[in-house]
């Protein structure tokens, strides 16, 4: 049985992705078996709750406020709109609904009200509730585990030296502040990053290092491939090749074993042989609908014809940790302090970021 270490450092992580591809693949797949049922497959939906009008300057988002992107942008969507949306997904397979709003960080007041809301609707659909909103303080990560929040997504995104090439008005430490906050909490960190943003190998690994070497590691870890958007910064990056994908899945399995590695963006551009060897080498959840936020994803029925053909179970809810307890809005312990954190912004300046964001003025 493979032990979980929390001390790998870039060179260690480097050489294994480096390895000839087969004994990448044995090595990745033979751990993966030891902590995972191979034919099992979490599928999740991924909802915009809260599309546009971002104001950070992430070079892969078509979110951004700043940048002349096509997307549409729309209000905090109502409860009941996200009751039907999950209703749906749940009808589709899928065991997880995770809902991401357009924020720098979560703000006290009506709205986040209404999304703690929304995690008490699903939770008691029984599905895994999780949110993506920015960064969070201690107390609003325990108002979101009250209302029955199963994991919170926070992306490093890439390595802590290649982060201030992506984004420049929010800091990495944030990032690493917003998962403690989580910490103190009984739900789940979901925590990965991007690749094809222009990064290098060890840019690559130096993210799993950041990732791995957290006490206890993320439950989950997106790997996402970079969709580049027309409009923002980084929209003539080439795309990754699948190869790159594998690698880079087969490493994240080796170094954190127990984990839910989630094959995230990118799918639309992976043949079905490409998304089954990424299967093979650990990956055990993906994203299912016919968007992920705002860039396309797979047909529902095209990933149900694929688990057909390599016979994949979908996962059913809860099965790594319990089901957490609802508990109603008059009865939480923890209520709006009406917070207003100081969260850093770097000041340094991205040119491509820059340029994008004067383009077509």
């Amino acid at each position: 049985m493979s032990i979980t270490k929390h001390n790998w450092t870039k060179e260690e992580i480097i050489a294994i992705y480096n390895k000839p591809l087969m004994d990448l693949l044995y090595e990745a797949a033979s751990i993966h078996r030891e902590h995972h049922d191979p034919n099992v497959v979490q599928v999740s939906t991924l909802l915009s709750i809260k599309t546009g009008g971002c104001p950070e300057d992430c070079g892969y988002c078509p979110q951004a406020a700043r940048y002349h992107t096509d997307i549409q942008g729309n209000d905090l969507m109502t409860v009941s709109q996200v009751k039907a949306q999950a209703l749906r997904a749940k009808s589709n397979g899928s065991s997880r609904v995770c809902m991401g709003a357009a924020w720098r960080n979560v703000k006290d007041g009506e709205e986040f009200d209404q999304v703690l809301e929304m995690v008490r609707t699903i939770n008691k659909l029984d599905m895994e509730v999780c949110c993506t909103l920015g960064m969070l303080t201690e107390n609003q990560a325990q108002r979101l585990a009250e209302a029955g929040l199963y994991a919170y997504n926070h992306n490093l995104d890439t390595s802590e030296d290649y982060y201030k090439e992506v984004i420049s008005t929010r800091g990495f430490e944030d990032r690493l502040q917003t998962i403690e906050n989580v910490r103190k909490t009984n739900v789940t960190v979901c925590s990965g990053g991007i690749i094809g943003m222009g990064e290098s190998i060890e840019d690559r690994a130096g993210m799993l290092v950041a990732l791995s070497t957290l006490n206890p590691q993320p439950e989950s870890v997106p790997i996402n491939a970079l969709v580049a958007v027309e409009g923002t910064p980084m929209e003539n990056e080439k795309p990754v090749e699948i190869w790159e994908m594998i690698r880079m899945v087969a490493t994240t399995r080796i170094v954190m074993p127990e984990t839910q590695v989630r094959l995230s963006a990118g799918r639309t551009e992976m043949s079905r042989e490409g998304q089954a060897m990424c299967f093979f080498a650990g990956a055990n959840s993906i994203f299912a609908g016919d968007k992920l936020l705002t860039t396309p994803n797979p047909d529902v029925n095209e990933d149900m014809k694929m688990f057909e053909t390599l016979g994949l179970i979908p996962q059913k809810p809860f099965i790594k940790i319990m089901q957490p307890t609802t508990v109603e809005a008059e009865d939480s312990q923890f209520q709006s302090l009406g917070e207003k954190p100081k969260w850093t912004r770097p000041g340094h300046q991205i040119e491509r970021n820059l340029e994008a964001s004067t383009k077509g003025k």
